[in-house]
């Protein structure tokens, strides 16, 4: 009878030690869970095309040097008719040369002149063709020694630059391929880690990048067909 007051503890000790029990092993799931829960993957997918150039920039400056400022200005506006009258044999419309900046220059009134120097002025102007024409540019670039021939010297010849301007046509699509490249990436490594893929906790788009198609060393720019490029960084969750 003496023992019968310590039954009702010994039942609530084990009551409590059970419960506590049950409690940690919740516990212990939940945090397992959250862990499974935060696994994501973070995958990038990429999307490259080739495109052609649709404007062409041409610029073309002929320069004349002499000591009487009256005939090298006569020169250089004899050769701004000749480069205009090529131009427009070779198809172009007026709207699409402009008339660049024209330059002086007064080799004696120079801070720090050089001694010797063969002609006092020089001038030189410049033309610059603007064209969504860009096959037309390319056959103008080769038939230049035409005016060479006609005594108009070019200067400072770098060649045409070619633009690519219709990044917002190919921009979606771009875009799309870019996203289900890394949803194809994000799927292999669920697969290879057993485990399954939820839906997409946050993206980012890079920058669209426009390159010369062939790596060759020179300014892109001068390159008709252009490389576009974007990467895309997704990630998702697994689960």
């Amino acid at each position: 009878m003496s023992d019968s007051p310590l039954l009702p503890a010994a039942i609530a000790g084990i009551l409590l030690a059970a419960g506590l029990a049950g409690a940690g092993f919740l516990v212990g799931k939940g945090l397992e869970n959250a862990r499974v829960g935060d696994r994501s993957v973070s995958v990038r997918g990429l999307s490259e095309r080739i495109v052609k150039a649709d404007l062409a920039v041409l610029p073309l400056k002929f320069a004349g040097a002499g000591d009487d400022l009256q005939a090298v200005q006569a020169k250089v506006d004899a050769d701004t008719k000749a480069v205009r009258d090529f131009l427009t044999r070779q198809g172009y419309q007026p709207a699409e040369i402009d008339l660049g900046k024209l330059e002086v220059t007064d080799q004696c009134a120079r801070e720090y002149q050089q001694q010797g120097v063969a002609a006092r002025y020089r001038v030189a102007q410049t033309l610059i063709v603007r064209t969504t024409n860009v096959d037309r540019v390319q056959a103008t670039t080769r038939q230049l020694d035409q005016l060479v021939r006609q005594g108009v010297v070019l200067q400072d010849y770098a060649g045409p630059s070619y633009v690519f301007t219709k990044l917002n046509d190919v921009r979606p699509a771009m875009i799309a391929e870019a996203t289900a490249s890394a949803r194809t990436g994000a799927q292999q490594f669920a697969r290879d880690a057993e485990a399954g893929l939820s839906g997409i906790r946050s993206a980012s788009q890079g920058s669209f990048e426009i390159t010369g198609r062939d790596d060759v060393g020179y300014d892109p720019s001068g390159q008709v067909f252009k490389k576009v490029r974007v990467v895309t960084t997704v990630t998702y969750g697994l689960r």
